[in-house]
C-alpha cells in the first residue's frame, strides 16, 4: 500500500482532510504529475485508492469532499459550485503544475465544474463515469425521484431515525448490489464491504441531502463546451447511471477529448477495473502534450 501524508486544509471556517501520495519513481528513475482526484457521492477518499495503487509514478492528492468521509460539515450549501471551489483551492494549493484533474461520478460534475470555470486549473481533465445524462430525465428519472423521497425523508425525520434510515444496512447493499457487475466472488464481497465500511461517513443529513440533490441536478453536458483542455472520458458498458450511447453524445460536445469504453464493467470502474482505466490515463498522459 502507498503511504500518504495526510495534510489539514483550512478552509472557509472548516478543517478538511486530504492525503497526499508521493510519487514513486518509474523504471527511468522519473517521476510524472500530480492527479488530483475527486470521489463520487457518498463516497470518501477510500474509494479511489485502489486507483491511487494503479498509478504508482504519479503523486496523487485525495481530499475527501466537506462533509463526507472526515471532511467537516460546511456552514453554507454542500453543492456543485461549492465543490468545485473547494477542488480549485486544493490544486492552486497542493498540486505543482503542470496539473491532472480526475473525477469519478458525482467528482465527474465537480471536476469539471472547475476545470471549466478555471481553464488555467489543470491541463488535462479525466473522467471515470461521468455523468453523461441528467438522472431526471429518461429511464432513470424514476429511479430519481424514489431515491429523493428517500432522502428527504431521512432529513424529515427525528435525527437518531433519520440517520439509521440513511446507514441501514439493506438498503446500502441493495446500491452496492445494483452498482456491483464482476462475476468474481471473491470481489464483490469486498465491494460490499467497502460500501458497508464508508458509504455512511457523512456529517449530516442536510449534507447527505444537499449532495444528493446537487448529483441529480447536473451533467457533466453542463459544461461540456467550455473544457477547453485535452479530456478523457473513461465510460463503462454496463454502466445504468451513463449509457454508452449518452457517452458518445457527451464526447462529441467536448472540443478535445478521447472516449474509451472498458467492457464489462458498470459504474464502479475504479472498484472493477482501476488497473484497466489506470493504464488508459497513463496512455492519455503520455501522449497529450502538457
Amino acid at each position: 500500500m502507498r503511504q500518504a501524508v495526510l495534510r489539514n486544509l483550512h478552509w472557509e471556517g472548516t478543517l478538511q482532510r486530504v492525503w497526499d501520495f508521493p510519487a514513486v519513481a518509474g523504471p527511468d528513475g522519473g517521476k510524472a504529475t500530480t492527479i488530483t482526484m475527486v470521489h463520487g457521492f457518498r463516497g470518501d477518499h477510500h474509494g479511489l485508492l485502489r486507483l491511487v495503487e494503479e498509478l504508482p509514478r504519479h503523486r496523487v492528492i485525495l481530499p475527501d469532499l466537506p462533509g463526507f468521509g472526515q471532511g467537516q460539515e460546511l456552514p453554507g450549501t454542500h453543492d456543485v459550485s461549492t465543490y468545485a471551489r473547494f477542488i480549485s483551492d486544493c490544486l492552486r494549493k497542493l498540486a505543482p503544475e503542470p496539473r491532472v484533474l480526475l473525477g469519478h461520478s458525482f467528482g465527474s460534475i465537480v471536476a469539471a465544474e472547475a476545470a471549466a470555470l478555471a481553464p488555467d486549473l489543470a491541463s488535462v481533465l479525466v473522467l471515470v463515469n461521468p455523468i453523461s445524462a441528467p438522472a431526471l430525465e429518461g429511464p432513470s428519472r424514476t429511479a430519481s425521484r424514489v431515491a429523493e423521497g428517500y432522502y428527504v425523508a431521512a432529513d424529515r425525520l427525528p435525527e437518531a431515525a433519520g440517520r439509521a434510515l440513511l446507514a441501514h444496512p439493506l438498503i446500502v447493499r441493495a446500491m452496492s448490489v445494483f452498482m456491483a457487475k464482476t462475476k468474481d466472488r471473491t470481489l464483490r464481497r469486498w465491494i460490499h464491504g467497502q460500501h458497508d465500511a464508508y458509504f455512511s461517513s457523512f456529517a449530516s443529513r442536510r449534507v447527505v441531502l444537499e449532495a444528493f440533490r446537487a448529483s441529480i441536478s447536473g451533467t457533466v453536458r453542463d459544461r461540456a463546451q467550455e473544457l477547453t483542455m485535452p479530456v478523457l472520458l473513461i465510460a463503462a458498458e454496463k454502466d445504468d447511471i451513463g449509457s454508452v450511447a449518452s457517452q458518445r453524445e457527451l464526447a462529441a460536445l467536448v472540443p478535445d477529448s478521447v472516449l474509451e469504453v472498458l467492457p464489462g464493467v458498470g459504474h464502479l470502474v475504479h472498484y472493477e477495473k482501476p488497473r484497466e482505466a489506470a493504464r488508459l490515463i497513463e496512455t492519455f498522459l503520455e501522449t497529450t502534450p502538457a
